[in-house]
């Protein structure tokens, strides 16, 4: 009797959250703590998602150092010390310190201090290896054995195929043994002298490789204010963003923000476009850059997937099938052309983006079902979040269409009205008793709503900038986006480190789901800022904070995601052992935050900016210097009291009232 096979179960990602993790993209390094790197695992230097040393695993006077810490130093490099105790001297205390430094891009500096009043003579051993696999082949534990080394002028090489990876050291060894992949020094060190050897791993034969990141589009900005965690957590932020920006095959003169390190150091159509424009303060540079890239893969042609730009699908939870990603960064695309605008995006390069906005449009009206929602994945679920995204790219892409002379802005403003009556009768779960109603996750492809309270209702106070400083309607008329605020600030959405993906009680929450219940920073960061949009401060007020706290318990590297424990006394929010670290939404996500207590609302093509700041000043007095209006350095400070002033504009730029 035949057995029916079982499905091919996907291969687990291995855990990294306990990994300390240096990127400068495409250059990755993934180290332990101890900074050893074992040859086991994830451990590696990489580039471009190949590894090129696995094992780097350092002797000192015969024996293993003893680690005392290990610790981010930065986007793209980590520190990581430990201590030797020789035996020269009597009693507990080493008698060597190490400090070890370890970039990105495959240099490694090792500092070797004496502690002890008397010289030493250190024997110090360095073995190295590498199996020169691919990162998907390391992840699903198909790596295979280390490729044999040969000698190098100063160091080791290994070649397997077309693939090869050479190190080399500084000072060059004193014996090199290929068939041990091992590196020998012999060191004298003065009382208090600090000697050290650096390492450079690349994939040729030369001192070091390039490490092929794009002109910076981002401008040197900061955060400063009465709470010191902003300044920290805006310039982390900032730096892991930049430490994710690649080049585009397509187009090497423009950057895009990879998803996130290690598993996604790559373009998500989505990711990268929502990381522009939450990074949009910082200058329009890297949202035209992402821009042009989406719309060199843009769908050509008649058919129903004209206009669209192609995106993998992505899990939705439990609840509902996977969703598209080329949905949501269709939708986006006018509405970020037009939002980019008001930032200040130079007239040349939106004449060349708009062509590519409006077949955006033209997807979409090709693509409503007959009960004017849109599906995704058609044919499937009408998810709520996709219809904000609908509407939002309707009214701003109106926008821009009227004020380019193009044609059909009044219908797609009319059609926006429509979709809000139609969405409000559809989608809205009118409550029993005090608790009121809510908005359904999504419609069955019947017409059933589907009864979940998620984090993407988020996404219906993201309503997006029109002009003169003038925020979009949402889909919500004032009294359901009044009981949507009191949802998202309560504490069956509010985990007191940010918002829930799936409030507590629903059926099917996970805390660590990553769709079904874990916070995922993008989406507290848009509800913070809807919320605070909407004058809903004390909700925006406690994510915002329950956000800070958890970016100071990650060390301001806030990861993709984490898990939605409830928030206790003593209590610390736990990592997805999955989760990207660093990502660009997470990272993006504090700086969107942090401008939105500013409340900055530019209109470039008008000449004018509006402030709206938060008036309940939850940060205390903010100060941010060194944003873009208009393509010129933008400061803006926030009192105590909650009031706006601008300290530094371009000219031209007027104050709206």
């Amino acid at each position: 009797m035949a057995h029916p096979v079982p499905p091919a179960r996907r291969p687990e990602l291995p855990p990294v959250h306990g990994a300390v993790i240096c990127v400068a993209a495409p250059c990755l390094a993934i180290s332990p703590e101890h900074g050893q790197l074992t040859g086991s695992g994830l451990d590696g230097i990489y580039r471009s998602g190949r590894r090129l040393l696995s094992r780097c695993l350092l002797r000192v006077a015969g024996r293993d150092p003893v680690a005392v810490q290990g610790r981010s130093l930065g986007a793209d490099r980590a520190g990581f010390t430990a201590t030797v105790r020789t035996g020269a001297e009597a009693g507990p205390d080493p008698d060597i310190g190490i400090e070890r430094v370890r970039h990105a891009d495959g240099t490694e500096r090792i500092t070797l201090r004496n502690f002890t009043a008397r010289p030493h003579r250190v024997p110090v051993e360095i073995t190295l290896g590498t199996d020169l696999a691919d990162l998907a082949a390391v992840a699903s534990g198909r790596a295979g054995p280390e490729v044999p080394a040969g000698v190098h002028t100063s160091g080791l090489r290994w070649s397997a195929g077309e693939a090869q990876a050479v190190t080399t050291a500084e000072p060059p060894p004193d014996d090199a043994v290929a068939s041990a992949g091992l590196l020998r020094w012999q060191l004298e060190l003065a009382p208090g002298e600090a000697r050290t050897i650096e390492l450079r791993t690349a994939q040729h034969r030369t001192a070091r490789a390039p490490v092929g990141q794009v002109a910076n589009p981002l401008s040197e900005a900061r955060a400063e204010g009465d709470d010191p965690r902003a300044d920290i957590w805006f310039r982390t932020s900032l730096e892991d963003l930049r430490a994710l920006l690649l080049r585009d095959p397509g187009g090497p003169s423009d950057a895009f923000a990879a998803a996130g390190a290690p598993w996604r150091l790559g373009i998500a159509p989505a990711e990268s476009l929502w990381a522009a424009r939450m990074a949009l303060p910082l200058g329009t540079g890297l949202a035209v850059a992402t821009l042009r890239i989406l719309a060199r893969t843009q769908t050509g042609g008649r058919g129903p997937e004209a206009g669209k730009i192609p995106g993998p699908l992505r899990g939705a939870g439990p609840q509902l099938p996977p969703g598209c990603t080329g949905t949501e960064a269709t939708l986006a695309f006018p509405a970020v052309l037009a939002e980019a605008r008001r930032w200040g995006l130079p007239e040349e390069e939106l004449a060349e983006l708009l062509p590519a906005a409006e077949r955006c449009l033209g997807w979409l009206r090709a693509n409503l079902g007959e009960d004017g929602f849109l599906a995704d994945p058609d044919p499937g679920p009408r998810r709520c979040e996709t219809q904000a995204h609908a509407h939002r790219a309707a009214l701003l892409g109106a926008d821009l269409l009227a004020e380019c002379g193009r044609p059909d802005a009044e219908e797609w403003r009319d059609w926006a009205a429509a979709l809000g009556q139609r969405f409000r009768a559809r989608f809205w779960i009118d409550g029993d008793g005090p608790s009121g109603g809510r908005p359904a996750s999504a419609l069955h492809p019947d017409g059933r709503p589907l009864p979940r309270l998620t984090g993407a209702a988020a996404h219906l106070l993201d309503t997006g900038l029109l002009g003169g400083g003038r925020l979009a309607p949402g889909l919500l008329d004032p009294v359901r986006t009044e009981q949507l605020a009191r949802l998202l600030g309560a504490p069956p959405m509010d985990s007191g480190w940010g918002l829930r993906s799936m409030a507590v009680r629903e059926p099917g929450h996970n805390p660590f789901g990553h769709r079904s219940g874990a916070v995922r920073p993008q989406e507290s960061a848009i509800a913070v800022a809807g919320l605070a949009a909407a004058g809903f401060e004390k909700e925006a007020a406690g994510l915002l904070r329950g956000l800070l706290d958890a970016a100071e318990s990650f060390a301001y590297r806030l990861p993709e995601m984490y898990a939605a424990e409830q928030r206790t006394e003593g209590s610390a929010p736990l990592p997805h052992p999955a989760a990207c670290r660093p990502a660009s939404v997470a990272a993006a996500a504090g700086i969107h935050v942090l401008a939105a207590l500013a409340g900055i609302r530019p209109d470039a093509p008008a000449g004018t900016v509006a402030l709206a700041p938060v008036g309940s000043a939850p940060l205390g007095a903010l100060r941010l210097s060194g944003l873009r209006v208009a393509g010129k350095p933008f400061a803006v400070r926030v009192s105590r009291l909650g009031l706006g002033m601008v300290e530094e504009a371009a000219d031209a730029l007027q104050l709206a009232t």
